[in-house]
């Protein structure tokens, strides 16, 4: 399992306060003991009253190719923050989740066709997005970052003006830089490592990417940094269908994560304390 450094990663990416700066709720042992089993029963009275894709299930489209957030170990298990979460998220609601791992286009236009029930890939919430899907509460907040080589003379997001730009096809990334450089100035890849093996390779001048891979992505290949100064501040959030039932019972789960530490504890678990 792959972990970065809180204190690199919080500097840049700035998780939210909801999910970082959580407070566990105290009670005695009975009270808790109580709480749990009552909070069992309404999850397995609430699982029967959902409707999902695939009854009994909680499917979750996701593209894991985004370190801490999802990302495929060497065995070929998919792990994760988002990934935990969702998990935490099928339990709250007596659920079983099921991955499905695919491009990021694919995962966003899956639940928005009806065949996942959750997006859930560092996926920014967006006007254009909110026009086809809806979503939770959000659960962080992430930062667009800008990878270049040692040396470039790219030292702010206004100098990209004029430069060849790499992104992931279909993240926010890729619509800011078309937005403020042209559709011409911009390539497109499936995923964030082939774009940074672009810059590599001098295909392109810079990639503008979530922060969080772009720490990975930093760390596995010297000679690339990445700005102090970021190109975009977002907040994550679930996609779910439009008018999708689940969205009040997503929240709830989420809500309750956050009170009694889960949501901490999954964050522990992938970004060091040092």
């Amino acid at each position: 399992m792959k972990k970065i450094n809180r204190r690199s990663f919080l500097a840049a990416a700035g998780l939210t306060a909801a999910a970082l700066a959580l407070t566990a709720c105290g009670g005695s042992a009975s009270s808790t003991a109580s709480s749990t089993a009552s909070s069992a029963a309404s999850s397995t009275s609430a699982a029967a009253e959902l409707t999902t894709v695939e009854a009994g299930k909680l499917t979750m489209a996701t593209n894991a190719t985004f370190p801490p957030y999802e990302m495929t170990t060497d065995s070929g298990e998919i792990e994760g923050i988002d990934v935990d979460t969702a998990k935490a998220i099928a339990e709250k609601l007596g659920l079983e989740l099921q991955i499905d791992d695919m491009d990021f286009d694919a995962a966003l236009l899956s639940v928005q066709q009806g065949k996942a029930d959750i997006v859930m890939a560092g996926v920014t919430v967006t006007d254009e997005r909110k026009a086809v899907m809806d979503f939770s509460d959000s659960y962080a907040t992430g930062i667009q970052s800008i990878i270049v080589p040692e040396g470039s003379d790219i030292t702010s997001p206004d100098d990209l003006a004029g430069k060849k730009i790499g992104t992931q096809r279909g993240t926010t990334g890729y619509i800011y830089c078309s937005d403020d450089f042209g559709d011409d100035a911009v390539v497109a890849y499936d995923d964030g490592l082939t774009a940074v093996q672009a810059l590599k390779n001098g295909q392109v001048d810079a990639v503008v990417i979530d922060n969080a891979p772009a720490q990975e992505f930093v760390a596995a290949n010297p000679g690339l940094v990445i700005l102090d100064t970021s190109y975009a501040e977002e907040d994550y959030a679930i996609g779910l269908a439009k008018g999708s039932a689940l969205e009040d019972a997503v929240n709830a789960a989420l809500e309750e994560l956050k009170a009694d530490g889960t949501l901490q504890s999954i964050v522990d678990k992938y970004i060091t304390a040092e």
